[in-house]
């Protein structure tokens, strides 16, 4: 007996699908009953510790248009550097804080999420990275999610200690990186494509 599993094997145009952002966030779309509540749909609760933010922004395609159909998702460590994960060896982490958020963007690519401002972690081999938020985008045409990470405008000194960040200033870069900061809210523009195309890392 031949199953088609053995045969058939993935094509070049089969990509996350035109309606993965409606399969990630059902609710959202009126699509009830699959699970309770969107994961990913809030990051804090009450009595979180730290700075509350608002991070915001759009996802743009190579052409300058608004990317509607994506999904935006954010992972970060709490006010002290600590991951909410099985994986974080340390203790301490805020119970208040998942770590965690998802959004499908708006119709105009748009994406906010109430967090707050993380502290820094440990880098490899010794030192701290500077604050920064690891987002994680996946859309029709993309067919491995793209990962970047956003640093605050208002860490400059950490900024030019951290390793990532300085990789990306080897290039002339650095700036796709930058989320700027104004007061309780961050802005930070993903661009896929293009002159101001965003680094994106390796998993």
């Amino acid at each position: 007996m031949v199953r088609l599993f053995d045969y058939l094997k993935e094509t070049p145009s089969q990509t996350a699908g035109p309606y993965v952002h409606i399969g990630m966030t059902p609710n959202l779309y009126d699509i009830n009953g699959v699970i309770a509540e969107d994961l990913g749909k809030s990051v804090v609760s009450d009595g979180v510790k730290g700075e509350r933010i608002t991070v915001k922004g759009r996802v743009i395609d190579g052409g300058g248009n608004p990317v509607f159909d994506c999904v935006v998702e954010i992972w970060q460590a709490d006010a002290n550097g600590i991951y909410n994960s099985p994986s974080e060896h340390r203790a301490g982490v805020d119970p208040n804080f998942v770590g965690w958020g998802r959004q499908a963007a708006g119709a105009n690519g748009e994406f906010s999420f109430e967090t707050i401002k993380p502290g820094a972690v440990p880098a490899p081999g010794g030192g701290f990275m500077a604050p920064h938020i690891t987002f994680w985008i996946v859309a029709r045409g993309i067919n491995i999610g793209l990962m970047t990470r956003m640093y605050f405008s208002d860490e400059q000194e950490a900024n030019g200690k951290d390793p990532v960040l300085g990789k990306a200033r080897m290039i002339g870069r650095e700036n796709t990186m930058i989320g700027r900061r104004d007061g309780d809210t961050v802005t930070f523009d993903i661009y896929l494509q293009g002159e101001n195309e965003t680094v994106f890392l390796d998993a």
